[in-house]
């Protein structure tokens, strides 16, 4: 039997996972500020509606006015996507000051509750039919625990009840900069690596007299992948991952 793979769409990235994600598996996607993180989610959720899969987009960072903004730049028409039914803004950004939401898909301002944030995402995800969800960002949810072992919990409660809904998830997290000859860092509670079917990491590095961007797939679950770092690129048509060759040619 087959496996389902369900295609992220970036140039580059999918001949790396044999062909994409495995249907229903949650991807923990982790760097640091300005990698291209968000791009990475909505580039999943866009694509992915082109291919017939409406998807969830819960946003805890960003107003989503900003990101319908922002995301025009790349020719991402966020607006008529929703207007059509075939995208869904979750706007979680209210609940963590405590104040009210005039969008469609929205929690109200007590503040940001595990179970009701599983429930309202659940039924965004039924209302539209979705099969791809991003949630940006894990940190940004404020799991007010100290105990790992809690941590962990709240995360695989997550991760399971994402499953049982049958979307494909990308979950974004933040880590710090690495320094070098530092550890590798995957996430900010140290935990939700270990509950992810993939783990995906983007990071700044010293490229000659410059900085770039690059992707690493740490782990991927039931996928044969490649191990290496390669460059990404962010162009007007979105990420684009290529070869140390290609970026490194003159």
């Amino acid at each position: 039997m087959m496996t389902e793979r369900v295609p992220t769409g970036i140039t580059g990235l999918d001949g790396m996972l044999e062909g994409g994600f495995l249907r229903s598996r949650t991807i923990l996607l982790s760097g640091g500020c300005g990698t291209g993180k968000s791009i990475f989610g909505l580039q999943f959720l866009v694509n992915g509606i082109a291919a017939g899969e409406p998807g969830v987009y819960v946003t805890v960072d960003e107003p989503p006015a900003l990101a319908r903004e922002d995301m025009l730049r790349f020719g991402w028409d966020l607006k008529s996507l929703e207007d059509s039914g075939k995208l869904a803004i979750l706007d979680l950004t209210g609940s963590r000051i405590g104040v009210a939401s005039d969008e469609r898909y929205q929690m109200n301002s007590e503040g940001i509750d595990l179970d009701r944030f599983i429930l309202k995402m659940t039924q965004t995800a039924s209302e539209i039919g979705a099969k791809r969800l991003v949630v940006d960002s894990l940190p940004a949810l404020g799991f007010h625990m100290t105990d790992d072992s809690q941590i962990r919990n709240a995360i695989l409660r997550l991760s399971f009840m994402i499953r049982q809904s049958g979307l494909t998830a990308i979950l974004i997290t933040e880590t710090a900069e690495q320094k070098l000859g530092g550890g590798q860092e995957f996430s900010k509670y140290g935990v939700e690596e270990y509950v992810s079917d993939g783990v995906i990491t983007m990071h700044y590095v010293p490229m000659g007299n410059e900085t770039g961007r690059t992707l690493h797939i740490r782990k991927m679950r039931g996928t044969k992948h490649e191990e290496d770092s390669v460059p990404l690129n962010i162009t007007p048509q979105g990420l684009v991952v290529t070869s140390p060759k290609d970026a490194f040619t003159v």
